[in-house]
């Protein structure tokens, strides 16, 4: 399917997924404006994806920053005018025992997974109610936050990443009759830079296709749901059957 002139916002968009859906965005017509903390890091994905400029640009710094929500938002109606789809993709994901996170590691992981999401996706619909239409995707989480599974700890996921598959559903039912959707991905484990090499054999069998996800895998999910006119308050599970249950 062809995006030309739709604009994508995308947090999380220097690497791994994100930087995965604004490749494929690019390819398919769409500008793309890409969120993440270091500059010359964004500065660099932007450059590989279109060495032109001419269909992506960016903005550094932390999306749980109320200011660098209200910028990303600013800047990319500077630059392409219109905000069509938001992609949150920004996160954290720390696997620990309950009893020994840190006071440092919930607030990091509840600023940027919570905070980040309310404060752009805020700032995006503001913007898409103006337009009448628009298309929320909430990257979130399979296994930790709906199958969780005992060796692999995580109930920071499944407090942040469980509580975007709520609020994914809350919005969607407030905003139908208003022309936005929005609609979640929730992947299992995927190769990103997240993942050193040296865990991807013992990540893989917690799925039970036996692999891990590719950044694509979970891309193809956003295409559809962007695509998909039909679908809002999707919680698109793509996780190697993780949400199917036990095994």
């Amino acid at each position: 399917m062809n995006f030309q002139n739709k604009t994508v916002v995308i947090t999380g968009g220097s690497s791994g997924i994100g930087k995965a859906a604004a490749m494929e965005f690019v390819k398919r017509g769409a500008n793309v404006v890409i969120n993440g903390r270091r500059e010359q890091e964004l500065a660099e994905t932007a450059r590989e994806i279109d060495p032109t400029g001419a269909k992506i640009g960016y903005v550094a710094g932390d999306i749980s920053d109320p200011q660098t929500a209200e910028r990303l938002i600013n800047e990319t109606l500077s630059r392409f005018g219109r905000i069509d789809t938001l992609v949150n993709n920004a996160g954290i994901f720390i696997a620990k025992p309950f009893t020994e996170i840190t006071e440092a590691e919930f607030g990091s992981v509840l600023s940027t997974n919570v905070d980040g999401f309310f404060h752009v996706t805020q700032r995006a619909l503001s913007v898409m109610l103006k337009a009448g239409s628009g298309h929320i995707v909430n990257i979130t989480a399979s296994g930790a936050a709906e199958q969780p599974i005992k060796a692999v700890p995580s109930v920071l996921a499944a407090l942040s990443k469980g509580g975007l598959n709520a609020a994914t559903k809350s919005l969607a039912i407030e905003y139908a009759d208003k022309g936005i959707r929005v609609n979640a991905v929730a992947p299992g484990v995927t190769k990103t830079p997240m993942h050193s090499v040296e865990t991807h054999d013992y990540l893989a069998q917690l799925h039970p296709v036996g692999r891990m996800g590719e950044a694509q895998d979970i891309v193809d999910a956003i295409i559809y749901l962007e695509s998909a006119q039909f679908v809002t308050g999707e919680i698109l599970h793509v996780d190697g059957g993780q949400n199917a249950g036990q095994w």
